[in-house]
């Protein structure tokens, strides 16, 4: 068996048949092979790695480089796409083997932490990942905000398509890497796909600072606008985006609009009706799940005060005792002796992304606390729903 990295101009050829049968109808068609092979400029930057048999590619995985803020750090970030394999060739390791060459891969290439969509996660929480939130929509008739349809707001929202609506959507994410959370982009190679897709694009503006952005689909007359993340500086930005939407009363029945676990629907309107659902389920609808890949590059992280020296067993890119103390609000990592808490990966990455509580982290089999370390793993690292937005 052969494991190597392949280049854009090869995945057609290498990955395109593992994944197709994956994660397409299939048998798939000249058009779905030529429309792949157009696509793969964007992915000049991406990390391809296939394992190979008499030359022939049985499995492949592949990284986007992206960057994730994380508590208010911005990080380098691999975001883990295109694993598939062969049906002859699955239950062989070979998935386990490349995921292996390509997280440290990706380390080596600076990446501090990594992300992904999973089909099981309990497959990858072996290689030390931890479930977060999916996002919610929101799925509403444009009547329950008629209220917003006649306001009178600071502001203007222009209609544009993608291609035009491009610099102010990228601009817009750009700074919300720089504010939210959890939230992650993709490098300019692969965000510059954005460019030709086909969506509106919904651009708020104050003063000429945008403030909001969205972009959607209508599907037919009298039938749905759906839209994806609904972005926003503030409360100004998100009311002038829905006094938008709104204004599609007689153009469809109902809007279905995806939200953070922060957002609030049923709030928009008194007399909104609203069904907000975050539907999880196993492979094609998964929570996005993240791990850490560098614990010093953590070093200068947001946290609470604290101080606590915990081991992490058994992982050959984090594993080790590390001594972390709130330094005027910074995380410091440093080598530690006397670990008062052994941690999984998952269950430390879990603390760091504001997902679970030291208590969770034991009631979940994702580490053994002694007492002492509860109230500074707590303060260190209190709970923070991440927005993980780039769907990868």
């Amino acid at each position: 068996m052969d494991f190597r990295q392949i280049t854009a101009a090869e995945r057609t050829a290498t990955m395109f048949p593992l994944q197709a049968y994956a994660f397409m109808p299939s048998p798939w068609t000249a058009e779905d092979e030529a429309a792949y092979r157009g696509r793969m400029r964007f992915y000049e930057t991406a990390v391809s790695l296939v394992a190979e048999e008499e030359g022939r590619a049985l499995a492949s995985v592949g990284a986007f480089r992206m960057r994730q803020n994380v508590r208010g750090l911005v990080q380098d970030m691999a975001g883990i796409a295109s694993v598939s394999s062969h049906p002859s060739a699955r239950r062989r390791g070979l998935i386990r083997a490349l995921l292996d060459r390509l997280l440290r891969q990706m380390l080596d290439e600076g990446c501090a932490v990594s992300a992904l969509y999973p089909f099981r996660p309990s497959f990858y929480g072996r290689f030390g990942y931890v479930g977060t939130p999916r996002h919610r929509t929101a799925s509403f008739a444009p009547e329950g905000l008629s209220h917003l349809a006649r306001a009178e707001f600071p502001g203007e929202v222009e209609r544009l398509t993608m291609g035009e609506g491009f610099e102010a959507w990228d601009g817009l994410n750009r700074r919300l890497l720089l504010e939210r959370h959890g939230f992650a982009v993709f490098d300019e190679v692969r965000t510059a796909e954005f460019r030709e897709d086909d969506y509106w694009v919904a651009v708020a503006r104050v003063e000429g600072e945008v403030v909001g952005v969205v972009r959607y689909r209508v599907d037919r007359y009298g039938g749905d606008l759906v839209a994806s993340d609904l972005l926003s500086t503030g409360p100004l930005g998100r009311a002038l985006l829905l006094q938008f939407l709104a204004r599609h009363v007689d153009q469809v029945a109902r809007i279905v609009v995806t939200v953070s676990t922060d957002e609030v629907p049923e709030l928009w309107g008194a007399d909104l009706t609203v069904t907000t659902a975050g539907t999880v389920d196993y492979p094609r609808r998964g929570g996005p799940m993240v791990r850490v890949l560098d614990m010093t590059a953590l070093s200068g992280t947001p946290v609470g005060a604290g101080d606590v020296t915990i081991e992490i067993p058994d992982d050959q890119l984090v594993g080790g005792v590390w001594r972390l103390t709130g330094d005027g609000g910074r995380l410091a990592v440093a080598k530690g002796t006397t670990p008062c808490a052994t941690l999984t990966v998952a269950g430390f990455s879990g603390l760091l992304y504001g997902v679970l509580d030291p208590v969770e982290v034991f009631t979940r089999g994702l580490g053994e606390l002694s007492p002492e370390a509860i109230a500074p793993l707590t303060t260190l690292f209190p709970r923070r729903m991440p927005y993980i937005v780039a769907d990868f």
